[in-house]
This record gives C-alpha cells, sequence and structure tokens, in this order.
C-alpha cells in the first residue's frame, strides 16, 4: 500500500475519550499511515499528548502502551473517588451514572457549591498522573507529530490554542477543566476552562500547520438528538452537547463554503487548502450513553469504549483508504448543515443579490 498522511481532530468528553483512545490504537497499527498534526480538547488533549510522549520513547508501541496505561491509572483513581454504583445499580442502569446515588449527590453538590467551595485546596488527581507519565521535554521537542491544545481564555472568552512547546501538566488540566467541577487553571497570570467551549476540537491549527490536507475528526458528542429534553437532567445534557458542538459546527461550516468556492474555481487552490474531512463516530452507540456516564471510570466501561473505538477505526480504514489525499469522506452538509434553518449554505447565501432600491 502506498503511504499515507493524516492529521487528527480529537474531541472531547471525559470517559468517552477511551473510545478515541480505542481509535488511536488501531490506527497506529497502521505502519503505513502517519500522523502529521493532532489537535485535541480535554480528553482529546489528553489522549493527543500520551501518544506523542510514548511515540518519543518507542515508537508506535510505547505510544500505544503510554495510552493504556494512562486509562488505567484513571480508572485506578476513579476508583478512591466519590462516584460508584453498587452491585443492584451495576445490573440495571447500565454504563449510565444518572440514577445512582453517588452521581446525584456529586451533581447537586456542584449545582449549590463552586469547586473554590468544595475543593479549596484545588486537589487533582489528574494532576499526579500527567506529572508522573508526562516527559514534558519530549513533547516539546517533539517535530514528528505536531500537537495543538484548546482550552478558553475565562477573561476573553476566546480559544487559546496551545502547541508543542508550550504544552504543560498545567495546559492539559486547563483544557479539561470544567468550571463546575475543578477551579480554572492559571496560565501566565491568565485563566482557563475546559477548551471545549470554544473549540472541540479546534480544525484551525490543523490547516494552518501541517502539510496534510486530509483531517480525521473523531466525535464522541452527539450533535443530533432526536427525543425532546424534559427533565432538568435531560434539558442540561441537551444544552451541553449543543453547547460543546457549536464551535465544531461553525468550522465545518467554513471548512464547506471554502471547499465549495474552490471547486467552483472562485479561489486560488494555491492560496488556499481544500481541505479533505473525514470521520470516525459510533452514533448508534454513543447515543445510548448520556452525559452522565463521561463521569464513569469503571475499567470495564474504558475497554469497552476502546474496543468500539478500534471496530470503527478499522471498518473506516478499509472503506477509506484509498481515499485519502484524494477525497473527503465526510459529508459536512448533511452531518453538519441539515436542519429547519440550515437549508440555506454559506456558498447559496453567497449567491444572492441585493435587490436594487
Amino acid at each position: 500500500m502506498a503511504s499515507k498522511t493524516i492529521n487528527l481532530a480529537l474531541q472531547g468528553g471525559g470517559a468517552h475519550g477511551a473510545f478515541t483512545w480505542g481509535v488511536l490504537d488501531r490506527l497506529l497499527e497502521e505502519k503505513d499511515l502517519t500522523i502529521d498534526g493532532i489537535s485535541g480538547t480535554s480528553a482529546g488533549a489528553m489522549n493527543a499528548a500520551l501518544l506523542v510522549n510514548g511515540y518519543m520513547k518507542n515508537g508506535r508501541e510505547g505510544a500505544k502502551e503510554d495510552l493504556e496505561r494512562f486509562w488505567m491509572r484513571i480508572s485506578e483513581a476513579g476508583a478512591f473517588g466519590p462516584l460508584h454504583k453498587n452491585p443492584f445499580e451495576r445490573a440495571f442502569s447500565g454504563w449510565n451514572m444518572d440514577n445512582t446515588a453517588s452521581y446525584q449527590w456529586v451533581d447537586l453538590m456542584s449545582r449549590m457549591f463552586s469547586p473554590y467551595d468544595l475543593n479549596p485546596m484545588n486537589l487533582n488527581p489528574m494532576r499526579y498522573i500527567l506529572d508522573d507519565m508526562l516527559d514534558h521535554d519530549a513533547i516539546k521537542a517533539c517535530g514528528l507529530i505536531k500537537i495543538f491544545i484548546a482550552a478558553t481564555h475565562v477573561e476573553s472568552g476566546q480559544a487559546r490554542v496551545f502547541s508543542c512547546e508550550e504544552i504543560t501538566t498545567d495546559v492539559l488540566l486547563a483544557s479539561a477543566c470544567i468550571p463546575f467541577l475543578f477551579q480554572a487553571i492559571e496560565i501566565d497570570g491568565d485563566h482557563y476552562w475546559d477548551g471545549g467551549y470554544m473549540g472541540n476540537p479546534a480544525i484551525w491549527p490543523l490547516i494552518y500547520n501541517c502539510k496534510s490536507d486530509d483531517v480525521l475528526l473523531v466525535q464522541i458528542n452527539p450533535i443530533r438528538n432526536t427525543q425532546l429534553p424534559r427533565s432538568a437532567s435531560e434539558i442540561i445534557n441537551r444544552l451541553n452537547e449543543i453547547t460543546f458542538n457549536s464551535s465544531l459546527i461553525a468550522e465545518m461550516r467554513a471548512i464547506d463554503f471554502v471547499s465549495r468556492l474552490i471547486k467552483e474555481g472562485k479561489l486560488d487552490k494555491k492560496q488556499y487548502k481544500d481541505i479533505k474531512m473525514h470521520l470516525v463516530y459510533a452514533a448508534d452507540e454513543m447515543h445510548e450513553l448520556n452525559a452522565s456516564s463521561k463521569m464513569n471510570a469503571d475499567w470495564d466501561f474504558f475497554v469497552y469504549l476502546k474496543n468500539m473505538g478500534r471496530q470503527n477505526a478499522d471498518e473506516w480504514l478499509k472503506a477509506h483508504w484509498s481515499d485519502i489525499g484524494k477525497k473527503s469522506t465526510l459529508n459536512i452538509r448533511d452531518k453538519f448543515l441539515t436542519g429547519p434553518t440550515c437549508g440555506m449554505a454559506m456558498t447559496d447565501l453567497a449567491r444572492k443579490k441585493p435587490k436594487k432600491k
């Protein structure tokens, strides 16, 4: 097979990031597939950093080993946390946590008190795991795989993207800092929250800084939900889904707009990239998991998601290997821009001429 080069865009989503772990685990087995750059947010940022960390130590096998060790340590740390299922809950509630007493208690407390009240020492077991596992100098020096980590700048409300030489434990924690659970992360006098609010993930760093025109999006947050949310928790969950996908939808609209203008000959290919978008996503399986399952740190759940990710990545590789470098395999309009108010895309708006007075 001819060698291929691709960029990866990894969404955040708590424990659902184990699905992305599975996707990466399968992609790393393709010796003829080279990763040019990775843009990650929250759990996607963790996966990106651990992949590069292991890759710098021992190539592809090192990346696979570090990713597995990271998720195993997250599960071990979760065993000492407040969120647990009793045997009855395990038997009848599946992977979701919303009907468990521990989750309801934590959810209630997070709505009544801020992390500055509940955790004044700002303890975070993730910090100890990352400090122990990451070789920050290796990540900063890595020129083989570029990585870009998104966080939300609290004061300005804008996205901040950190590149290889800037990445530290604090940067990764900032990208995954859910403001209801953790205190804002301070970096150089500025404060940051979860990057998912403004870039989940950010695609533009891959467009401007990487040679490959192919971007594989690993999606773990559902965009569409046909069921009307009625309970308070369902409404909050749906709002979170919409919020954490809004920036991605905006970028997809822009990519589709530029791509269509290039195809119509209205933009010079030498000055603009015709990005080829691809997608790995397990829509049916992920729709069965609600937002509460993102807090589930059971090892069995991680393995379930990993295997699902591996299977979907394997199916995508078999179906679309020959398309890499040639064409998009993701129909952006069908996936991101359809709906009762989305019938007119940006290209259609551009064609409309103002009426003469």
